[in-house]
């Protein structure tokens, strides 16, 4: 489906609380939860859309951008829900999670060889979920993670400042320019305003 057909329909679908898909534009439309439709959505907010695979950015009921993403495999599925991005962490290192894909692993510094982790992690719902960059960009539109959400490096870069605007932490493009060169250094930020995020299936 084109991405700007998609786009239009994910408005719809999350201004109105219906499911819309292209065969049934035009056709009605179901209900996703009878209690979804009772709220205004968030007017700044994200969501992940895990059938198609793409991340969209919403500011009121416009698609500011979209980007590809890998979701969790059958056996390491991305939560479902709505969730409020709290923190990020810029130049992230890595330690291995207790769980049996990654008992050979060993933790990787900020920006040291061999470390998944690229860029930032934007925590959606801590302390194990999270949108990060990745060098795998093959793995994009397919569901290949271990719950996370991953992003292309230049990607996540865009979104992790749009999340930073948003969130009331933007302290300028000289200010961001020095943590994305600091690239040994981790750099935790929190944020005054809570991001919303919904991932849907």
């Amino acid at each position: 489906m084109d991405r700007t057909i998609k786009a239009g329909l994910a408005g719809l679908a999350i201004a109105t609380g219906f499911a819309v898909t292209a065969g049934m534009a035009g056709h009605g439309s179901r209900p996703t939860d009878a209690s979804e439709g009772l709220n205004a959505p968030p007017r700044t907010r994200i969501v992940a859309d895990l059938s198609d695979k793409i991340l969209y950015v919403y500011e009121a009921d416009t698609v500011t951008d979209m980007f590809d993403i890998a979701d969790g495999t059958d056996k390491y599925p991305t939560p479902r829900g709505s969730f409020r991005i709290r923190r990020m962490t810029w130049n992230p290192s890595w330690v291995p999670p207790d769980s049996e894909w990654a008992r050979k692993k060993s933790a990787k510094g900020p920006g040291e060889k061999g470390n998944p982790m690229k860029v930032v992690k934007i925590f959606f719902k801590e302390p194990d979920y999270y949108i990060h960059g990745t060098g795998d960009l093959g793995s994009l539109g397919s569901s290949d993670s271990h719950g996370c959400l991953r992003m292309a490096p230049d990607d996540v870069t865009r979104l992790g400042k749009w999340v930073l605007e948003h969130g009331g932490e933007w302290k300028g493009e000289n200010w961001f320019m020095r943590i994305l060169h600091a690239r040994r250094q981790e750099k935790p930020i929190y944020l005054s305003k809570p991001v919303p995020i919904s991932v849907v299936p």
